[in-house]
């Protein structure tokens, strides 16, 4: 079998899973997109692997090795964002990454005493306070 066929694959898998990471708005979606990517590169480490074993006599496996400790890691980080996705649907409701990112707390809150704000004239005048109570 050709290289050839294998990395074409592996390319347009790639592509595939880009396209879903970058134009996707469901969090589950992206993690299967990445998920996708992730197996375009372990085709791509076999495939080489098999290739470059036809001219060594002995041969380590490198690039299967490489696959299993990718397959490994894909499988945590699933394992990880599934329960972050989880706790954010839970939390706020949604899983569109869109709404969540408007509405996270912007740098300009009303709860952020920091060094750039006049603490005196955001201060309460104390005659309102006593007509008040």
């Amino acid at each position: 079998m050709h290289l050839v066929y294998p990395a074409v694959l592996s390319a347009l898998l790639f592509c595939t899973g880009l396209y879903g990471v970058l134009a996707r708005r469901n969090a589950i979606l992206v993690l299967m997109s990445v998920e996708l990517m992730l197996n375009a590169v372990n085709l791509n480490l076999v495939a080489f692997d098999v290739w470059l074993s036809r001219t060594a006599a002995e041969t380590l496996h490198s690039g299967q090795a490489l696959t299993l400790f990718t397959i490994a890691i894909a499988a945590a980080e699933i394992g990880i964002g599934l329960a972050i996705v989880l706790a954010v649907y839970r939390n706020r409701g949604t899983s569109d990454i869109d709404r969540l990112r408007d509405a996270a707390e912007s740098p300009d809150d009303d709860t952020d005493d920091g060094p750039g704000r006049d603490t005196a004239a955001t201060a309460p005048d104390p005659g309102k306070a006593e007509a008040t109570a």
